[in-house]
């Protein structure tokens, strides 16, 4: 049941009351300005750059803001911060990628399938990342792009095919599109969950063609610049491939296979390597002329070729630039951005103003310094948050010390279990309509229900107002060797002692980027100040953790602006 009840002050129903009747902010100081005079767009930047401004940038680059984060960016300003995190590198999986045999583990050995046969060692590593890794914007667009190439834990299970797919997205986040495409390709893991490992010329597989073309670059209808469908005479939407394209792209990806673990016969089925690159199998390649997406490969050509014409026309699809632009703007800054905006960022995937296509570097900086991004907020702007992004940004809010296992055991029961989306459309589609709405997109939206929306609450409740360090499920996992604990870092709120108004700048900063009003802050105070207790240390945190579960509950932190 929804543990709002379990408040004992009324001051609690009177601050969620206050937050939740204004879901866009008001009487905030912050400009919401990117702080860049030479930003592209419409926008005009504001001269300057403000707290509020940086909290906003990294609501949209980051797991979340905390207070060193905010200010290293206010001290570099928007590009220069943008352009450090375009050099970090810090977070990895590739120390996960070494694959077992499927009868490695003896029966009914649950600690070493946990370890080697599901998603919770990379998805721990992924949060342990996420909360305290240095990288935050590789982290961002690594987790952008694996939601738009997607295989999933739901039909291959293996902890080091998961890692190694991933690690092409943080390994790659800021080089060449065409480079994940053609890892993607060639992955192991993902030839299993879409079936192109085994392809025979006697019957190829058309599912990864299928989802190469429709999901992965050019999406099923030729896109202008702007994001918006080209049209025939008649109105009509003009599709970017037919039937003869997805066979003639099958044909060409016949012909391989898994690696093996220990170079073991390709027959041996349990000695499948997700984690490497597949191999070739000759006698089942097709060797006849392929033609696909005005493409021709000719009659003996070798497989690699094959596979680079593919990749070659996949990337180069018109519509391959405005689809992952929109799809990077989606996820990173607002659900419903402009078509001019879109254009601008697919102008940057198009040309990064050196002759290059596909220079995510371009991409990611075109996504941030735009004027529509770095732009106030708007009505319209901005998008929900996500389970993924509520649990890190709550927990980077409060400062957090974890390996990762907490989340994963909270992942699933609010929707969005990381690493294993119910299918290659993701947890949620780009364009999924607001609730009421005909005209705007809300994804996430698609993971709001009634029963999320109380789990959602309850969460926060769980890590706040009852998220003392001795919580249960913050203790080490004895049958997970990999475990070590979670840790909330109350005591930096401790230190504030009857300090409220302290504390709610804090909060107004770190959830809200400093766009609470007065009647808001008041609202905060007042549900905390009648929480005493003869600790003072107890006192403390027992009003931070009640303000912080009024604010995280209210949609003006439930909604990034």
């Amino acid at each position: 049941m929804f543990r709002q009840r379990k408040l004992a002050a009324l001051g609690a129903a009177l601050g969620l009351l206050a937050l939740a009747g204004c879901d866009s902010g008001g009487g905030g100081t912050s400009s919401g300005g990117g702080g860049v005079v030479s930003t592209p767009g419409p926008t005009p930047t504001p001269a300057v750059f403000t707290e509020g401004d940086a909290a906003r940038l990294a609501k949209q680059a980051s797991f979340g803001p905390t207070p060193d984060l905010i200010a290293r960016i206010k001290q570099l300003g928007a590009t220069a911060w943008v352009d450090e995190q375009l050099a970090a590198s810090s977070s990895s999986y590739a120390d996960l990628t070494t694959e077992v045999r499927r009868d490695f583990c003896a029966s009914g050995d649950t600690v070493c399938s946990r370890a080697h046969f599901s998603r919770t060692p990379v998805a721990m590593r992924f949060y342990a990342n996420a909360i305290a890794g240095s990288d935050q914007l590789r982290q961002r667009t690594a987790f952008a792009l694996g939601q738009m190439i997607v295989a999933s834990e739901a039909e291959v299970n293996s902890t080091a095919g998961i890692a190694a797919f991933n690690q092409i997205f943080l390994a790659n986040a800021f080089g060449n599109y065409r480079d994940i495409l053609q890892q993607v390709t060639m992955s192991g893991y993902m030839g299993d969950y879409l079936d192109m490992a085994d392809s025979n010329k006697s019957g190829p597989s058309e599912n990864y063609a299928r989802e190469l073309l429709q999901l992965f670059s050019m999406g099923p209808d030729q896109l202008n610049m702007d994001g918006s469908l080209k049209r025939d005479g008649s109105g009509a939407a003009i599709p970017n491939y037919a039937t003869d394209d997805i066979k003639g792209v099958a044909k060409a990806l016949t012909g391989w296979t898994y690696a093996r673990v220990g170079g073991a016969a390709i027959t041996d089925g349990n000695a499948r390597d997700y984690s490497k690159p597949m191999i070739q199998v000759a006698s089942r390649y097709d060797t006849t002329e392929k033609k696909f997406l005005g493409a021709t490969v000719a009659a003996g050509a070798t497989q690699e070729a094959s596979v680079a014409a593919v990749v070659d026309a996949a990337f180069n699809s018109a519509s391959t630039a405005p689809f992952v632009a929109r799809h990077m703007i989606v996820h990173l800054v607002t659900a419903n951005p402009s078509p001019a905006y879109v254009g601008r960022v697919a102008a940057a995937f198009a040309d990064n103003g050196k002759g290059v296509r596909g220079d995510m570097k371009a991409v990611v900086r075109a996504v941030l310094l735009d004027g529509e991004a770095r732009a106030a907020p708007t009505a319209a702007g901005g998008k929900l948050k996500e389970p993924v992004l509520l649990m890190t940004a709550l927990a980077r809010a409060i400062g957090f010390a974890t390996d990762g296992y907490v989340f994963t055991t909270r992942d699933a029961n609010l929707g969005q279990p990381v690493f294993r989306a119910p299918s290659v459309f993701n947890f949620y589609p780009d364009d999924f309509p607001l609730p009421g709405s005909t005209v705007l997109k809300s994804p996430a939206s698609k993971l709001l229900n009634t029963s999320n929306v109380l789990r959602w609450h309850n969460f926060v409740y769980d890590w706040t107002v009852s998220g003392d360090a001795n919580r249960s499920e913050y203790a080490l996992d004895s049958g997970l060797p990999m475990s070590s604990l979670t840790q909330p870092l109350w005591a930096t709120w401790e230190a504030y002692g009857t300090d409220l108004d302290t504390m709610v700048s804090r909060i107004d900063l770190t959830l809200f980027a400093n766009t609470l009003n007065q009647a808001q802050k008041d609202a905060l105070k007042a549900a905390a100040t009648p929480i005493t207790n003869a600790d003072a240390n107890v006192q403390a945190r027992r009003r931070a953790q009640t303000m912080l579960y009024v604010a995280a509950t209210s949609p003006m932190f439930l909604v990034d602006r």
